[in-house]
């Protein structure tokens, strides 16, 4: 398992703590907090940051590095990555979205957090907060939703294989397959680096288990209980979330609006803080 797992990142100007938290009878999840220094700082609204499918903290480092100083922030790393404790044989319900939006409300439930707090998300985070919002099962004073997923497009090699009753030990090179077919889709260096660095990082049984139920997943058509102020970024060089389906889901959200940034990759660094502020400031 890489280092990367171990306890939380340090990071500048900030007073971090790791929690794993209860999220149902046999599932606890890791959750990194980090509050600034500044006490007069740590009165602000916190970020729930809910990052993608198997997403790794490294990938959000420079981001993240640069927002800790100013508010606090939730990092939740969610049940099909490799953090994640299950005290019993895993199973693909294990990984339902109605499991993915249950453990965000036992957090929110957990940290008596109320309605107090911003969400922050992308890819599988975002989908996951979206489904919850319009369900009811909880709310906030906004969203920002990097690249959300209205389904999980696989391509039918991936299918095929996700699909195959393989055994746990072939998954690896099932994992180094996966690799080769997202480095031939992703165009951006930073956006593959990323993707590379999180798939070398699973826990694969969880993955495939995990691809197995999304695959089958959309988001529902009807999105108008979605009511808090939500922004939807997205760009036109990512070729793994598509840009029409990102557009639907924006149209859906009543009081959602679309901003455009140079990249994927782009919305990793700490330069985007300033979109992100922006947002916030103009609710």
């Amino acid at each position: 398992m890489e280092t990367h797992w171990e306890g939380i990142p340090e990071l500048p100007n900030c007073e971090g703590r790791e929690d794993w938290i209860k999220v149902s009878k046999n599932v606890s999840l890791r959750v990194f907090i980090w509050e600034p220094i500044d006490h007069s700082l740590r009165k602000l609204s916190p970020i729930i940051m809910v990052p993608g499918w198997g997403s790794v903290f490294e990938g959000w480092r420079p981001l993240i590095a640069e927002w800790v100083g100013k508010r606090p922030i939730i990092y939740i790393e969610t049940r099909e990555k490799s953090s994640a404790i299950f005290e019993s044989k895993m199973e693909i319900k294990d990984f339902h979205m109605s499991n993915f939006t249950n453990d965000i409300a036992e957090i929110i439930k957990f940290l008596d957090l109320k309605n107090n707090f911003h969400f922050f998300s992308s890819s599988l985070g975002s989908t996951i907060l979206i489904d919850g919002l319009q369900s009811g099962l909880f709310s906030g004073k906004s969203s920002i939703f990097l690249a959300p997923n209205q389904r999980f497009k696989f391509p039918l090699w991936a299918r095929i294989l996700i699909k195959m009753p393989f055994p746990n030990f072939t998954l690896k090179w099932l994992n180094k397959t996966a690799i080769w077919g997202v480095e031939r889709k992703v165009k951006e260096e930073g956006q593959k680096i990323r993707y590379r660095r999180t798939l070398l990082s699973q826990n694969f049984e969880r993955m495939r288990l995990s691809a197995r139920y999304l695959m089958k997943y959309s988001l529902p058509d009807n999105l108008s209980k979605v009511i808090i102020p939500c922004a939807i970024i997205t760009a036109d060089s990512d070729k793994l979330h598509g840009l029409k389906d990102v557009e639907s889901i924006a149209n859906r959200i009543p009081n959602a609006k679309m901003i455009q940034v140079p990249s994927n990759q782009y919305a990793h660094e700490s330069d985007f803080l300033k979109e992100i502020e922006d947002f916030h400031a103009s609710i």
